[in-house]
Formats: structure tokens, C-alpha cells, sequence
């Protein structure tokens, strides 16, 4: 049987067992409607609010400051428009990083069409914020700005807190209000993501990028924060996103929080360890090689290379034939044949981004996984690199 290892937690995570389990009864026994007055829908209230309460704990946040979405695409999109258009009386502009996921880039363009003046903020070429950029592009008219708290493609984590600061002094500088956003999808349940230390107004994450299922996310709200719903209907989530509870998946990604809890710290420890693993093993053995990101502040289980001479979709198909899943870059823009947005704002030409390839280990990655990529890797690259049409004379 051909041996399948997957290296791409970046995109998305199996549903952890101890999460499946605790999810079970509430798609039968336990199947009420949380609107519902009678004792099934009662039951089923109580598990949505214990829920709400653990991944409230998590983060650091108060219950009642926790909004569940149906993912962080529509988290995102609710924090963006939600603020636009509640705060469009005291200015129209916003201001996002060049490195952000496609759901905020796509939600600002949006809001541009409606009147929205947008400002992206540069990255130097490991991927940081240049934040004298930042502090020089607010003004009386800033409402919101929204910088992921780590990027999804090269694990660069940024320096939110200073972010905060540069926020609250120009805010208190300028007379106004101007509300901050993070997108921590990517770092919720992975390293300790805390509001309150981070200083966010608002934050974004996902239970599918932390062994929970897919089709639940959450918004933070900090109390007091002027927000409008995106969904409008039978008043759910405090008024705030109606629609039926997902409770199965709710549940799930409460007990998802759980064992991040738990078990955080040392498995970043494990995934530290062997991501130095990787990133040596493979700067070492394949010649025209290169990192992408910030060795030092970086998540530690995302790596990024771009590989001289090679196309790194062909890398992804050869390496699937051998048993092993990466990616380009956002499995939310894998199918779009263009050069990474994230890889071009780090500086990178479209040649050189083109040849891209992210690895991002997990729960369940072992260093045999690791050993077996490092092998198959080199002769992938040099067979590719055969019939490649870029010129150049490379050694595996």
C-alpha cells in the first residue's frame, strides 16, 4: 500500500477522535434546536453556552464576547462590514496588511465599491508589518484596522501588541475611535492567542486549523464595540448572527479548545523541533533552495521554500504520487494559477514565487514523516528541474 503523509495542517486538520466523541450525541440524542422552549432545545442551550464558555477561557474573552460563525471566511467578512457600516458616520477609511488572507483582501475591495477608502500596509521580506508605514496611514477618518495575527502561508507571526499601541496613541492623538481586528485562524489553539494581552477590539478563529470540524468559527467582540450583523433573521448569537446553532460542530470545537489547552505548550515544543528538522534537512540537500519567512518569529509548524527552476505545483502533484500532501500557499487559492500575494509583498519576483512549496506539520506528524520527505524530496526537485524550461545548473 503507497504510504500517505500529510504535511499540509496549514489548510485544514483531521477532527482530533476526542473531538468526533464529544460531538456524537448532539447530531441524534441530542439534536434540539437552542430557540426551542421545550427540554430539547433547552439541552441543547446549555451545551452551546458551556461551549461558548471554554472557547471564551481560551482566549481570554468573556462569553458573552464570543460570536460563533459558520467559519473564520465569515468572521472575517462580519468584522469588516460590521464595522464599516456601523462607524461610516465618523469616517470611511481602513487599513489592512498586504499579506492578509483572500477573505479580508476580497471583503476590502468590496467595501471600496460601497465608499471605502483602503489602505495596505507593507511587509518587509520576512513578512512584518512595516509598522512606521502603519502609524503614518491612520488618520481622522480611520475606523478599523485588521492585521492577521500570523500569516497562513509563511507562519510570520506579527507584532500585534505593538500594533495596539501604535492604534491607541494615534487614536487618543487624533480624538477618535479607531477599532482593531486580527485574524488568529491561524495561531488560535496553536501558541497562546490572549485578547486582552493583545489588546484587540476584535479577532477571528477557526475550529477546522485546530482539530475541530469544519463549518465553525468565531468572532471575538469586545463589549462596547459599535457593530452591525451581516445576517439578519431570528436574532441568535445575542442579536448579532442569526441563524440555527451549529451545535454538533460547536461542541466540537469547544473540546478541540480543550485539548489545545492541555496540551499546547508542549506540542509546540514537538513541532518547533521538527520543523528545524525540515528547514535544515531541506536547505541542506537541495541545491537552489531557499526559506521564505522568519525562522525566529514564526509559527512552529509552517515552513515555506521556493525552489530554483521548478514550478512548485509540479512539486505537489510528484510529491502526491509518492504519498505526501503539501501546497503552494491558502488551500483557498490553490486552484488560482498566479503567483502567491503573500510571497510578491515579501519581495519575492513572480518566477521565484511560482516555485513556491509550504510544509506545515501537526498533532498527528511524526520525524519518520519528516525523514521520508527529506528523502523523496532532492530527486523530485533534479527531475524536475530536467525539464524545466528555466535555465540554470542545479545540484540535488
Amino acid at each position: 500500500m503507497k504510504r500517505k503523509i500529510y504535511l499540509d495542517f496549514a489548510a485544514t486538520t483531521p477532527v482530533d477522535p476526542r473531538v468526533k466523541k464529544a460531538m456524537e450525541p448532539y447530531f441524534s440524542k441530542e439534536f434540539g434546536n437552542t430557540m426551542s422552549l421545550h427540554s430539547f432545545g433547552q439541552e441543547a442551550k446549555t451545551a452551546l453556552e458551556e461551549s461558548r464558555e471554554i472557547v471564551a477561557d481560551l482566549m481570554g474573552a468573556k462569553p458573552n464576547e464570543v460570536i460563533f460563525t459558520s467559519s473564520a471566511t465569515e468572521a472575517n467578512n462580519f468584522a469588516l462590514k460590521g464595522i464599516a457600516f456601523a462607524n461610516k458616520d465618523r469616517g470611511n477609511h481602513i487599513i489592512i496588511s498586504s499579506i492578509e488572507h483572500p477573505c479580508i483582501i476580497e471583503s476590502a475591495n468590496w467595501l471600496k465599491t460601497q465608499g471605502f477608502e483602503i489602505t495596505k500596509i507593507k511587509v518587509n521580506k520576512q513578512g512584518v508589518v512595516d509598522l512606521k508605514e502603519l502609524e503614518n496611514s491612520i488618520k481622522k477618518e480611520t475606523i478599523l484596522v485588521s492585521i492577521m495575527h500570523a500569516n497562513n502561508e509563511i507562519g510570520t507571526i506579527e507584532p500585534i501588541e505593538k500594533i495596539s499601541k501604535i492604534i491607541k496613541t494615534q487614536s487618543q492623538k487624533l480624538k477618535t475611535k479607531i477599532y482593531f481586528h486580527t485574524d488568529a485562524a491561524q495561531t488560535f489553539g496553536k501558541i497562546p492567542v490572549n485578547v486582552k494581552k493583545l489588546e484587540v477590539d476584535l479577532m477571528t478563529v477557526s475550529a477546522h486549523k485546530m482539530y475541530g470540524p469544519k463549518g465553525v468559527g468565531a468572532l471575538f467582540i469586545k463589549e462596547g464595540t459599535k457593530i452591525i450583523p451581516l445576517l439578519h433573521g431570528g436574532g441568535h448569537e445575542m442579536g448579532l448572527r442569526s441563524s440555527t446553532v451549529n451545535v454538533p460542530g460547536i461542541v466540537g470545537f469547544a473540546k478541540a479548545c480543550q485539548i489545545s489547552k492541555k496540551e499546547m505548550e508542549n506540542e509546540a515544543k514537538r513541532l518547533k523541533k521538527l520543523k528545524e528538522k525540515l528547514v535544515k534537512g531541506v536547505l541542506n540537500k537541495v541545491k537552489g533552495s531557499h526559506f521564505v519567512g522568519d525562522l525566529k518569529n514564526s509559527l512552529p509548524n509552517v515552513a515555506n521554500f521556493w525552489f530554483e527552476g521548478v514550478e512548485g505545483e509540479s512539486i505537489v502533484i510528484e510529491l502526491d504520487l509518492l504519498g505526501i500532501a503539501v501546497s503552494t500557499g491558502s488551500a483557498c487559492s490553490s486552484e488560482k494559477l498566479q503567483a502567491s500575494h503573500v510571497l510578491l509583498a515579501c519581495g519575492l519576483k513572480p518566477w521565484q514565487a511560482h516555485g513556491s512549496l509550504r510544509v506545515s506539520l501537526g498533532r498527528f506528524t511524526k520525524e519518520k514523516d519528516i525523514d521520508y520527505f527529506l528523502k523523496v524530496l532532492p530527486k523530485v526537485i533534479e527531475n524536475l528541474r530536467k525539464i524545466s524550461p528555466f535555465k540554470g545548473n542545479f545540484e540535488s
